[in-house]
């Protein structure tokens, strides 16, 4: 307004260009709504850096308190004296999704499929009965513990807050504290190698966020910590952590990678894996599906899916999926592969 008062002041009403006006006003329009858009960056950024850094604080004073109240005490457990022989044995687990409850119904109103914490610990409790049911019959002194993900139930859908009990945190908290204890009546009469990995649903994604854009922000991270605080100075348990988030280790000589499970092509992965890790491969264990399966990939080699310990619920009815709530003892022999395969029915 001020450049066409001034125009009108000296030049009259001839020297007014409205083209020229106007590019100049339109101008001035885009360059302040710029230096609005940067100013509200900044205070979106900065809104998202408050969030973030107080989410972090919110996780630190929550774990810092659960380890402070955890007991520690391995004083009483006896060391075990290591029996080398020509086998060694697994204890299988995957996908327990602590704090998700649900009913599955059937066609006559029958319940197919019930869980919940206290299940959990039902389930846990069985699992502990028959691997010490076994471990003394078959005089066991190393029993390696693989747990191949998803132990939580997280926020990776909308879905999932109607049927969780616990927060994220808090669930994490209980579960871990739980599992360490759990491992540490296990030592008491066999040498545990607990191998750890990291599922999808531990990933502590946003809400809207999109899968994969936080995999190194998971929960199980303070799962693991506080499972190694409550056994530390027990003196028959190791944790074993690969900087991969995979679990490779030795089983009777045969290599074997543990994951999560998403694999679309379960007998394609021993070669894939061994392809970019630049290593042999002879099996392959995975969770996540659910279900248990065996596919045979080659002279020994073999991908072995292992069921769950939540079993069927409201989303695997969805894909018309179903199978009992399982963990599985397998055992490797030197030169033979795997020898044995016991399915723990919890269900």
């Amino acid at each position: 307004m001020k450049a066409i008062i001034e125009a009108l002041e000296r030049d009259g009403e001839s020297a007014i260009n409205d083209v020229e006006i106007l590019s100049s006003l339109d101008e001035k329009k885009i360059t302040l709504q710029k230096e609005r858009v940067k100013v509200q960056t900044e205070k979106l950024e900065y809104a998202r850096w408050l969030r973030e850094d107080a989410r972090d604080e919110m996780f630190m004073e929550k774990v810092i308190a659960a380890i402070k109240s955890t007991d520690t005490d391995c004083s009483e457990i006896t060391p075990i004296s290591l029996i080398k022989n020509n086998i060694e044995h697994g204890l299988f687990l995957a996908d327990a999704h602590f704090g998700k409850e649900f009913r599955v119904y059937g066609l006559r109103d029958e319940i197919i499929n019930e869980y919940g914490p206290e299940i959990f610990y039902e389930r846990m409790e069985l699992i502990l009965s028959e691997t010490l049911d076994y471990i003394k019959k078959n005089n066991v002194t190393l029993l390696k513990v693989f747990n191949l993900g998803d132990t939580l139930d997280g926020f990776i859908r909308h879905s999932q807050i109607w049927t969780l009990r616990y927060g994220v945190v808090d669930s994490a908290i209980i579960y871990a504290k739980y599992m360490g204890s759990w491992l540490k009546r296990l030592s008491n009469d066999v040498i545990v190698e607990y191998h750890p990995t990291s599922g999808n649903h531990t990933e502590l994604r946003l809400l809207d966020g999109k899968k994969g854009e936080h995999h190194c922000d998971n929960i199980d991270g303070v799962v693991n910590e506080i499972i190694y605080l409550k056994n530390e100075g027990n003196p028959n348990f190791s944790l074993v952590e690969n900087k991969t988030k995979l679990i490779f280790t030795q089983m009777a000589g045969y290599s074997l990678l543990g994951a999560h499970g998403e694999l679309k092509n379960p007998a394609q992965a021993i070669k894939d894996f061994a392809d970019i890790y630049d290593t042999k491969l002879d099996f392959i264990t995975v969770g996540h599906k659910h279900h248990g399966f065996f596919v045979n990939c080659g002279y020994r080699k073999q991908v072995l899916g292992i069921g769950s310990i939540v079993g069927s619920d409201d989303f695997s009815m969805t894909l018309r999926k179903r199978a009992d709530a399982t963990a599985n003892i397998i055992a490797f022999e030197v030169g033979k592969g795997k020898v044995n395969d016991k399915t723990i029915v919890l269900n």
